[in-house]
């Protein structure tokens, strides 16, 4: 049996895709703002 592809870890997730992580870069502060236009719940992680 081959393994799973995702394997989740949450200290990973919250250091690539966190909310201080997207807001350091001018790209991440895009993102953020498009999710915040959007009505997004949550903007990032």
């Amino acid at each position: 049996m081959s393994k799973r592809t995702y394997q989740p870890s949450k200290i990973r997730r919250k250091r690539t895709l966190g909310f201080l992580v997207r807001s350091r870069t001018k790209n991440g502060q895009a993102v953020i703002r498009r999710r915040r236009q959007k009505g997004r719940k949550r903007l990032a992680l």
